[in-house]
């Protein structure tokens, strides 16, 4: 682009910086928890504030039944398309569902406070944050064509809400229905690194059953808690194994285990007949999720025969394949590293985290995706996923002035 053009657009978004916070403290004022993933409420009011924008929003309810089959009450994506010419059709998608809130708040967590340049509520980082991001950097867009800015593309914004429940019906669902067809993609991220890769997730749910008895009589029974600490002693000790493993990928490190959820018992005084627990098995973008599963179970498996009257079931309840770059896909990381290095004021190279995301499921339709949005360094200093969720004001207007230029030159063949 021009340099008149990028100063089109530094103009235009230094002028909307007020608008533009406005528009994130309303998203962060409605509640969008999932679970109990009840998000339709959210999308409409999204829907209502992007309309006020002069922008045409479609909306696309997931099937009833879709949606409950993944754990949640109600779900519509958001699509806005604007074609500004012929060209690449370049999605940008954030999440609209958040983690409950959860105890220790300072601040109201639906009261989008600012403090000393921060806003403060659920979702404001993670990723109601760039809702804002990517429609004021294609509101920029529309600001440099309407200046003579000549473009040659599309811009989608997917503004999805079953993140938080694996993605599934969120961008999965466009893509499979073919509501969408990008050439690339851009999911939501933070300021100061552009990430191209990151890790997989498999979860496992385990039950063992035996056989209950009174505990003045143990011995007429299976103990089924006994059954599940010999698997549960098993897994402890490989886990520590995985250290071993390291990706190539900076940013990433080894594979992770953990034990996250446990049940189990009738009462004190009865031998429990069952206990089941799920765990979460984290895959570094080098691992082959079939492989992963095969020795979990493995490991399992062999474990449970130190008690072989006890019964012991696996279930999947979700894998989510690791993101890896995509051929054709450095145009765009290159375009986010330059822009954002120049304007974060220091260095912003792609890198992975050890996260999972919606992004992976643009790649496995074929489609380059980074992420980059607002936030600040770290998901810590963030306090994503915890009390007092945060988000510097400054981040939010750097990085969406970066997203802007960024697909000003994927829309001019720069």
């Amino acid at each position: 682009m021009s340099d008149r053009t990028t100063e089109t657009i530094h103009r235009f978004l230094s002028d909307q910086r007020d608008a533009q916070t406005r528009f994130l403290a309303e998203l962060v004022k409605v509640p969008s928890d999932n679970p109990p993933g009840d998000c339709a409420p959210h999308a409409e009011r999204a829907a209502e504030l992007l309309e006020q924008l002069g922008l045409t929003v479609e909306r696309h309810p997931v099937p009833a039944e879709l949606v409950k089959s993944k754990g949640m009450i109600s779900a519509t994506n958001l699509v806005i398309r604007k074609r500004f010419g012929d060209g690449p059709v370049i999605a940008l998608n954030a999440h609209g569902d958040v983690v409950p809130p959860g105890e220790g708040w300072t601040k109201d967590p639906f009261g989008a406070e600012i403090v000393d340049g921060w806003m403060y509520g659920r979702g404001v980082a993670v990723s109601k944050s760039d809702f804002a991001t990517y429609t004021w950097a294609l509101l920029a867009l529309q600001a440099a064509e309407a200046a003579g800015e000549k473009l040659a593309g599309s811009i989608e914004l997917h503004f999805t809400y079953d993140e938080e429940a694996g993605g599934e019906i969120g961008p999965g669902w466009l893509l499979s229905e073919g509501i969408t067809r990008p050439d690339y993609a851009l999911s939501a991220g933070f300021s100061y690194g552009v990430v191209t890769a990151h890790n997989g997730c498999l979860h496992l749910e385990v039950q063992v059953d035996g056989k209950s008895a009174h505990a003045a009589m143990p011995y007429t029974g299976v103990d089924a808690l006994e059954g599940a600490n010999h698997i549960l002693s098993s897994l402890y000790a490989w886990r520590r194994t995985l250290s071993e493993r390291r990706s190539a990928f900076d940013g990433i490190g080894s594979p992770q285990l953990t034990v996250g959820l446990i049940k189990g018992g009738i009462n004190t005084n009865v031998v429990p007949d069952r206990v089941t627990f799920r765990l979460d098995r984290r895959m570094v973008p080098e691992e082959r999720a079939a492989d992963v599963e095969a020795e979990l179970k493995s490991v399992i498996e062999t474990a449970a025969k130190a008690m072989p009257e006890a019964k012991v079931t696996v279930r999947r309840i979700l894998l989510a394949e690791p993101l890896v770059p995509l051929e054709g896909g450095q145009r765009l990381t290159e375009a986010l590293c330059r822009h954002a290095t120049a304007i974060m004021g220091e260095t912003v190279q792609p890198k992975g985290v050890p996260l999972y995301t919606d992004a992976r499921l643009y790649a496995a339709a074929g489609v380059p995706v980074a992420l980059y949005g607002a936030g600040p360094h770290t998901i810590e200093e963030a306090n994503a996923h915890r009390a007092d969720e945060r988000l510097p004001l400054s981040d939010l207007y750097k990085a969406t002035e970066v997203v802007a230029l960024t697909l000003g030159d994927l829309l001019t063949g720069q």
